[in-house]
């Protein structure tokens, strides 16, 4: 009885050594094919759209820190005329919840025109803001903005899914304490979008017509 005891509990230590080891090579080959994409602002490429990814905003309207310096990052991309559109993809799923056209707002105060800000209303993840940039949104070269934690998960997505994808990392302060969080969060959504983009390629929860970012923003104004 002890000795199948011992047994059972060496290949449970196999088990989570082998399973542990996955994941941290998964990571790694994630944040190392990222970063080799991740340029800074005048040595990024011109493209086709600026992809601005969402994050929390208030219910005032207002954006969160991360997303403040993710828009400024984004809208010194278009000033520098790195791309001729900005495409903003975020949550909106709910009436009460709303992150694109909070992007929009402070993007358009900025004096970004509006026929140049495009919202994609269903960008409900990483994987599924790329995806739905690529086939519904028609963008075939991006520049990808997100703090650099998050921009090589991004960038490595795009690319899986066949985008001349290129980052501009977003971190203009010191985030804190929750940057420890984020990180750990950031090895768990690195293997599942590593599964996603590479293996499976889901389709995203909503799809729908084409809306190509060579047109007017407007279109995807709400009616």
């Amino acid at each position: 009885m002890k000795k199948r005891l011992k047994q059972i509990l060496v290949s449970l230590i196999v088990i989570i050594i082998l399973g542990c080891s996955t994941v941290l090579i998964i990571n790694n080959s994630v944040e190392s094919v990222g970063e080799s994409y991740i340029l800074s602002p005048n040595n990024v490429p011109k493209a086709d759209a600026i992809l601005v990814l969402g994050a929390y905003v208030f219910s005032s309207g207002t954006v969160s820190t991360m997303l403040n310096d993710r828009l400024t990052a984004g809208y010194e991309l278009y000033e520098l005329e790195k791309a001729p559109k900005l495409l903003v993809s975020g949550d909106h799923g709910q009436k009460d919840y709303d992150e694109v056209n909070s992007m929009k707002s402070f993007l358009k105060d900025k004096g970004v025109p509006s026929s140049d800000v495009f919202m994609d209303h269903a960008g409900f993840s990483t994987y599924e803001s790329i995806y739905r940039a690529r086939d519904i949104f028609k963008v075939q070269k991006v520049i990808i903005v997100t703090q650099e934690y998050h921009l090589k998960r991004a960038v490595f997505v795009a690319r899986e899914l066949g985008l001349e994808a290129y980052g501009v990392a977003s971190d203009k302060r010191d985030y804190g304490q929750a940057m420890f969080m984020y990180n750990l969060r950031e090895i768990a959504a690195r293997n599942k979008d590593f599964l996603w983009a590479k293996i499976i390629k889901p389709e995203p929860t909503f799809l729908g017509d084409s809306i190509p970012v060579f047109g007017d923003g407007k279109a995807t104004d709400d009616k």
